[in-house]
């Protein structure tokens, strides 16, 4: 599992490969990964937007941005979560990505927090830092 924290917000993702969805033959790999958002705070929050940047093993990038997630919107109290599970492929075997989304308070103070980087393998494959 990956972790960052900005703000009292803590972010924890755990990617996993899905061999049933992939295609090493055709170079379509394809990954799940489980976010937990954590208010850890003592202030209301809202997730407005993400800005994911992915990596694939041979170092080309490529920067998503959108509103919500899962087209979702959450807000979180203090103490509150929110998880959802999204996907992304690659055309390499490995790669990484990470990112900030753009939070909201209640008293209308916007800022980022932090995606922690995390690693996409493939299982038994060899590990590629870019």
């Amino acid at each position: 599992m990956y972790t960052a924290t900005t703000r009292a917000i803590r972010v924890t993702v755990q990617p996993r490969y899905l061999p049933e969805q992939s295609d090493p033959g055709k170079s379509q790999y394809v990954w799940a990964y489980q976010v937990r958002i954590e208010n850890k705070g003592a202030v209301a929050v809202r997730l407005q937007s993400r800005h994911w940047t992915i990596t694939d093993g041979l170092g080309r990038r490529q920067d998503v941005k959108g509103k919500g997630v899962v087209g979702e919107t959450p807000r979180l109290e203090p103490g509150g979560v929110f998880e959802y599970t999204s996907g992304t492929p690659l055309s390499t075997p490995s790669g990484f990505m990470g990112g900030t989304y753009q939070m909201i308070s209640d008293a209308g103070e916007a800022f980022d927090i932090e995606i922690p980087t995390f690693s996409l393998d493939t299982p038994g494959g060899a590990r590629q830092l870019n």
